[in-house]
């Protein structure tokens, strides 16, 4: 999928952040995005319009009934999926001793069994197409333990593993890769990005545009990229 003119691409958790970030770049390099969001509606909707009035897609994550029905709505509106951006997450921090059943559900959910989900329904689609391109978002605490995030580094991590599964198994017809970020702020700041700050090599924090740009190379690539993880986190990883 050398070009993105044209191409239908579903970007889940679209509305804010990072997923927004994804979008607008998609919609500057002439893909038809489809925005996906749960509860944050208004804002869904402002990055709709940035997208050239983007069409909007509402799912509860948690319900994998919810995910099909997406997709379905997905057919009948624009016929066809190129590519999926699985972005949506959601973040706590929890000392492990302290989880819950609900915590532990509440993230992995979305994180983990929601893309997961996504990633059978478009595979499904691009399989019958014959070609197609899924990109998930995972984090640099997949790849590194983060002591008060355990619950979530295990969601990232599985994502990580699915990612080079699934590559394996959709090939030759769709690839499968990963983009994990490092620290990426929108607005917020606590002394963990701080610290994480120091410990970059690039001395600096990433933007959103520079995970779109890692977004778009593996909507690009060829079928001979595949199962990939790229961290894109100013050389953090390497700590």
């Amino acid at each position: 999928m050398a070009e993105l003119e044209g191409k239908i691409i579903l970007v889940t958790g679209a509305a804010k952040r990072i997923g927004r970030a994804i979008a607008l770049r998609l919609h500057r390099e002439g893909a038809r995005v489809a925005i996906h969001y749960s509860t944050s509606q208004a804002e869904a909707e402002a990055t709709s319009k940035e997208c050239g009035d983007a069409p909007l897609f509402r799912a509860n994550l948690e319900n994998v009934a919810e995910i099909e029905a997406m997709f379905r709505d997905i057919d009948e509106r624009l016929g066809r999926i190129d590519g999926l951006v699985n972005n949506a997450a959601r973040f706590t921090r929890f000392n492990p001793l302290e989880v819950t059943e609900a915590d532990w559900d509440f993230i992995h959910d979305v994180n983990l069994k929601a893309v997961f989900f996504c990633c059978k329904e478009a595979g499904r689609r691009m399989q019958r197409q014959g070609e197609g391109r899924i990109v998930n978002i995972s984090s640099l605490g997949g790849l590194r333990p983060w002591a008060e995030h355990s619950h979530y580094c295990a969601s990232k991590a599985g994502v990580i593993m699915m990612t080079k599964a699934l590559a394996k198994s959709f090939a030759p017809w769709a690839t499968v890769n990963s983009v994990a970020p490092g620290v990426i702020p929108f607005g917020e700041w606590n002394n963990a990005m701080a610290a994480m700050l120091d410990a970059t090599p690039a001395q600096r924090v990433g933007t959103g545009d520079e995970i779109a740009d890692a977004v778009v190379y593996f909507l690009r690539a060829s079928n001979f990229v595949t199962g990939q993880i790229m961290a894109v986190d100013g050389g953090l990883s390497l700590r």
